[in-house]
């Protein structure tokens, strides 16, 4: 039989289109190379700092190699899913995280640390932009901005787990417990790179099947855009992406520090607020990408860098207490809807033809963005001897994506 006709028989019977089992394999691919691999750092960082003897600076290096081994693997994943396709790139990128936080498990200092991280970051890289590009494959436009909203809530359950798993690791295993962590997350992320690898298709062809939504869309859909039209929207998108992966990625990476560290939080209750960071980030996706799918593009991200702005100028200004909870509520609610709506967006400009290129190259100029961010944050805090400072500067920097994503205009 046709392997082809095969794929599709066993598909046949699901009561949904199946480009939202894709939508499913991608939450779980973001759940593991994002949510497990990168924004669990901010809850194992204290003691894991504690233990190696790191300073702020040495953590805020830690976390740039993260995003420089991103951005090395955003300029090789072109070529890689052209070679290999996005399914197999996005399961051996997965098994790649895996791996490499069970050998952060076992690292005895500052160097090995930061070496091994570089390369989860490489894995994270080739795992994320992949499966944010299948989103143009696989959903027409008007079902883009829902499609990837559910995706990026995969970071928000990892916040959840994180916030509930790690505290309670060091609780038993003292000193040692973040390597307990690490190793835990390590094994959770090889599990989900063989669910993902059995699940996910590279286009909706494979299975005998059209993008989801299409017949509605087909009648409206848009000419291919000009080359010149793309590189202006490219610049414009990418300039937009860079202000959110620098100011995000210093309240991700460093709050719980801020909690323990200048609060006097314990670390128990300072999981317990990351754990709630991630239950309101299960929001922020599929409300937010909505809304862009509504209301457009711009209104969406200007929405959510309004809500970011305030986040981060509460806990900078170092208000009381009732103002923080505010603000981790705010981060939150809206923290990660902009890949969400970016991935949506670069489909909407650029034409399924050039979205996975496209969101590459804004996806390079985003990790430029993630690289300076915590390298910067980490050195002013080192300086100042506190994050309020980092804090204030992610909020002025939020108003200016604001204002950037409400200068779009609506795509040809």
């Amino acid at each position: 039989m046709d392997p082809v006709r095969s794929s599709f028989a066993r598909f046949a019977p699901l009561p949904f289109h199946y480009g939202w089992v894709i939508a499913g394999a991608g939450l779980l691919t973001v759940f593991a190379c994002l949510g497990l691999g990168r924004f669990s750092l901010g809850m194992l960082l204290p003691s894991m700092g504690a233990d190696l003897g790191l300073t702020y600076a040495q953590m805020g290096f830690i976390s740039t190699a993260n995003f420089i081994g991103y951005l090395l693997a955003v300029l090789a994943c072109g070529r890689l899913v052209q070679r290999l396709g996005a399914r197999r790139v996005i399961f051996l990128a997965l098994l790649t995280v895996g791996l490499t936080l069970l050998a952060v498990s076992r690292s005895r200092g500052f160097a090995a640390v930061l070496l091994l991280y570089l390369a989860t970051g490489m894995g994270s890289g080739a795992a994320n932009v992949p499966v944010m590009g299948l989103v143009s494959h696989w959903f027409a436009r008007r079902l883009r901005g829902r499609a990837a909203g559910i995706m990026v809530i995969g970071s928000g359950f990892a916040i959840m787990v994180a916030g509930l798993l790690i505290p309670e690791v060091n609780a038993r295993w003292g000193a040692q417990g973040w390597r307990y962590g690490w190793l835990i997350l390590g094994l959770i992320v090889v599990a989900i790179a063989l669910v993902c690898g059995a699940l996910l298709r590279n286009s909706p062809a494979q299975v005998g099947l059209t993008p989801c939504g299409e017949g509605e869309a087909a009648a409206t859909a848009p000419a291919a855009p000009s080359a010149g039209y793309r590189h202006r929207v490219l610049a414009h998108l990418g300039a937009i992406y860079f202000l959110f992966g620098f100011t995000y990625v210093i309240y991700a990476t460093f709050i719980v520090t801020t909690l323990v560290k200048e609060r006097g939080f314990s670390e128990d209750l300072a999981g317990r607020f990351w754990f709630w960071v991630g239950f309101l980030s299960l929001f922020s996706g599929p409300v937010f990408g909505m809304l862009s799918d509504r209301a457009g593009r711009r209104v969406g991200l200007a929405a959510v860098f309004a809500v970011h702005a305030v986040a981060y100028l509460l806990v900078g200004l170092k208000l009381p207490e009732p103002f923080l909870y505010l603000s981790i509520a705010l981060f939150g609610f809206a923290a990660w809807s902009v890949p969400g709506i970016m991935a949506a967006a670069v489909g909407d400009y650029m034409g399924p033809a050039h979205a996975v290129a496209g969101f590459g190259t804004i996806t390079f100029i985003f990790g430029l963005g993630q690289i300076a961010g915590p390298a910067l944050a980490g050195v002013l805090a080192q300086a100042s001897g506190s994050f309020a400072t980092s804090y204030l500067m992610a909020a002025a920097m939020a108003a200016t994506a604001m204002t950037l994503s409400l200068a779009l205009k609506p795509p040809r």
